[in-house]
């Protein structure tokens, strides 16, 4: 149980020493990572920045992620999507309005931080926790296609098939925890309240 995502951020830092003096850019997943990113990077030495990625929501049941998208809009589906019967339709409709929070937020967020140079970078990517996978997923592949020279994925917490999956697309993979009776990532969390896009600009102030 982790206090809250500074916290994790912190215990996290401790797993990722290795990687300290070594200039790390740090790409937190918007918005729930940012204040972990921004404390990774102060931890390590490194450097800030957000890597823009939404996950895609199943119709009528937006908890459940159905696939992720990247900023240039290229999307990952699951293969539970097909298993849903989902319609092409209500797919590209999906990935269109994923699409238009992305550009609001790119929008938003270039304003205040200009985008990174990620190429033959150490390059460690944060998330607070990973349920499905997708985001992360999404987030590996769009990182991976600027050319870093090490891509790292770091994690307080994850389940195990979204842990295996994240896994095969980073260099280096840090979990702290990974429990069979993983439901969702908040029950690891004593405060995990949501942060809004007020927060995420003050804290891209920060660097």
């Amino acid at each position: 149980m982790y206090l809250n995502r500074l916290d994790a951020a912190h215990q996290l830092a401790k797993a990722l020493k290795k990687y300290q003096g070594q200039h790390p850019l740090v790409l937190a997943i918007p918005r729930g990572a940012v204040p972990m990113g921004l404390a990774l990077a102060k931890a390590l030495d490194g450097s800030f920045d957000v890597v823009l990625v939404r996950k895609l929501c199943a119709p009528l049941q937006p908890e459940l992620a159905i696939g992720s998208v990247d900023e240039t809009g290229l999307a990952y589906l699951s293969p539970e999507a097909a298993d849903m019967g989902l319609q092409a339709p209500d797919v590209r409709a999906e990935i269109k309005r994923q699409m238009k929070i992305l550009k609001t937020r790119r929008q938003q967020y270039r304003q205040v931080l200009p985008r990174a140079n990620v190429k033959d970078r150490l390059v460690i990517v944060v998330d607070d926790g990973l349920a499905t996978g997708a985001t992360m997923l999404s987030a590996l592949r769009a990182t991976r296609q600027q050319g870093p020279r090490r891509l790292v994925c770091a994690v307080p917490v994850a389940s195990p098939r979204a842990l295996r999956q994240v896994q095969a697309l980073a260099d280096d993979t840090i979990c702290l925890l990974a429990p069979e009776d993983f439901m969702a990532v908040g029950q690891f969390y004593r405060d995990f309240a949501q942060v809004d896009d007020a927060q995420v600009l003050t804290l891209l102030r920060a660097p």
